[in-house]
């Protein structure tokens, strides 16, 4: 059938996930550090999510689509609240993209942000990761090891580019974790602000050094 329904603008999607946040009915996913249209069947066509985009990449379009679904969308929302609770813990990850490498250099998730840089692992070490550190931040992640080239220009970007009320730095404390530790300090110091920060070192059975 024909009938209203969203496009999205990859070229002109940054990744932010506002507008998956507003989609009550969860047709929007962030996929590839890009917005897209998962579920056609689930979009009613009103557009809660447009006035949420950042950049204009939501507008509308007349084309075939499937119809609007209300049933399968209230039965994918029973099933999320009837989910084991210790299968639906709360995330903490406020923002997507959260590589390094994919963020853009000014989002509006970067307002009056407390900005975590961790290294991949410590999530994976560190059973609490969400709530200890994630909680309350936006969380950027990176491996100086995996990754080609430096962090440094493009946190330094972050930092001048936003206001960043604080930052906290969490690392393995294996020698390779000391190259994202090297560029968020570079960057901190190349920002030419005064930002408070933090350093946690993270041990490899899941402690937290002093």
């Amino acid at each position: 059938m024909i009938r209203t329904i969203i496009n999205i603008d990859e070229e002109k999607c940054n990744g932010c996930g506002l507008c998956a946040e507003a989609c009550h009915e969860g047709a929007i996913e962030i996929i590839d550090g890009k917005a897209k249209l998962v579920r056609e069947h689930f979009c009613d066509g009103l557009g809660d999510c447009l006035p949420n985009c950042p950049t204009g990449a939501i507008t509308f379009e007349e084309r075939e689509a499937p119809a609007y679904d209300e049933a399968a969308v209230m039965e994918s929302r029973k099933k999320k609240e009837q989910a084991p609770v210790n299968a639906r813990q709360t995330s903490r990850l406020g923002q997507w993209p959260c590589q390094i490498k994919l963020l853009p250099v000014k989002a509006p998730f970067f307002d009056d942000a407390r900005l975590l840089i961790a290294a991949d692992c410590t999530a994976y070490a560190y059973a609490n990761m969400h709530e200890d550190f994630m909680k309350g931040k936006i969380t950027i992640i990176g491996c100086p090891k995996l990754d080609e080239g430096d962090y440094t220009e493009k946190l330094t970007a972050v930092l001048t580019n936003n206001d960043i009320k604080s930052v906290t730095i969490a690392r393995m404390e294996v020698p390779c974790c000391g190259g994202l530790q090297r560029a968020a300090e570079n960057a901190l110091r190349n920002s030419g602000k005064f930002i408070p920060w933090q350093v946690v070192i993270v041990s490899r059975d899941g402690r937290i050094l002093d």
